[in-house]
């Protein structure tokens, strides 16, 4: 129960911590390309999400082993739904297939990415989280840009956004870990 109460909370978690980002970052890169900050901002988010999560459950393995691996899935399992829904509205054909195999391949290299960047076993704080949306910012943002990444992040203070959500889920793995100690 508890494993799936974590998984749901986490998973909702991180879809609304993305899209919030999203909607500020949307409102202010005119000309960004809305697939490739969809896709970054997931895999960033699903990262941090699970890095946070895990350091909540650091004295629980058994959860940790559980949850962690699937939130690290969730930019997959995204896509799975959204590829999911397309196949429901249209036919299937070798283009959509490969189209599919394509994105898989991206969100793969992009979840290496932020994997390498959020160290496991570390909850990313404040330092490292704007260290790393920094990269985040430069990633999304369409080239010729006036101000630098680190500015554009400060005007939109996407820093604080994702860092409430990681406390979020560090507490609530926390109290989900308190739980199971009791059982």
């Amino acid at each position: 129960m508890q494993v799936a109460r974590l998984t749901a909370f986490a998973t909702l978690g991180t879809l609304s911590a993305t899209q919030a980002l999203i909607g500020r970052v949307w409102e202010a890169l005119e000309g960004a390309d809305p697939e490739l900050v969809a896709e970054e901002t997931l895999c960033l988010v699903a990262t941090a999400t699970a890095r946070a999560v895990d350091a909540g459950l650091h004295a629980v393995p058994a959860l940790r082993q559980a949850v962690v691996p699937v939130l690290l899935e969730l930019p997959f399992t995204y896509r799975d739904y959204v590829l999911g829904g397309a196949l429901l509205e249209e036919e299937v054909d070798a283009g959509l297939e490969a189209a599919g195999q394509e994105i898989y391949s991206r969100l793969q290299r992009t979840l290496t990415f932020y994997q390498a960047h959020l160290p496991v076993g570390q909850f990313p704080g404040e330092r490292l989280l704007t260290e790393k949306m920094a990269l985040w910012m430069g990633r999304i943002s369409p080239p010729g840009l006036p101000e630098l990444p680190q500015a554009r992040m400060e005007r939109l203070a996407v820093v604080p956004l994702l860092q409430a959500h990681l406390r979020l889920m560090l507490m609530f793995g926390r109290h989900v870990a308190a739980e199971a100690s009791e059982e």
